[in-house]
């Protein structure tokens, strides 16, 4: 028996742009997309039907990104709360990365990007799943209080190609060699 279709959520800075990265993405047969024009009209939807991966634009109109993901995150209506949140932008500053990781944003794209890259960044998504559940009503990935205002953006990528901007150091790498104790 084959796995259910996840449901993937675009609402982008244009809607040529949602167009392409919702054609793109559809092109994954195990991926149901859904286009949104507004932030209403998404948190609508998202009060009626779960969505795995939600594709939004710091560089659209309207409410910032990371105002309408804590919006999601916060809404007892919203079935889904926990979903994997992919953020794109033109440029990152230390402000949005702070607003990004206190928003429950897992990963922001720099712009421009391939609508493929942006495929495989789902994909990849949903092979994993970090949720955590605090007294707080937050469901989400747990990064909150975790960021220093003295810490500089990390741009780090395995290729010159990757539009990827870690967030998160990774924790698989000790930070200091020798001190392991």
């Amino acid at each position: 028996m084959s796995e259910p279709a996840k449901t993937v959520a675009v609402i982008a800075a244009t809607p040529a742009l949602s167009s392409i990265l919702s054609m793109v993405l559809a092109g994954d047969v195990r991926l149901r997309v859904r286009q949104f024009d507004s932030d209403m009209a998404l948190l609508a939807y998202m009060r009626l039907a779960p969505v795995d991966v939600l594709v939004c634009d710091f560089d659209r109109e309207g409410r910032p990104a990371y105002e309408m993901v804590e919006a999601i995150r916060m809404d007892n209506r919203i079935e889904s709360r926990e979903v994997q949140v992919i953020a794109l932008t033109r440029t990152i500053t230390p402000p949005m990365r702070h607003q990004s990781i206190s928003a429950g944003i897992d990963e922001v794209l720099v712009k421009p990007m391939s609508p493929r890259h942006l495929l495989q960044r789902v994909q990849a998504r949903l092979h994993t799943r970090p949720v955590v559940s605090g007294g707080n009503g937050y469901r989400g990935p747990d990064r909150r209080n975790r960021v220093s205002p003295l810490l500089p953006i990390i741009i780090a990528s395995r290729r010159s190609s990757d539009n990827v901007v870690q967030l998160f150091p990774d924790r698989r790498k000790p930070r200091h060699p020798g001190l392991e104790g």
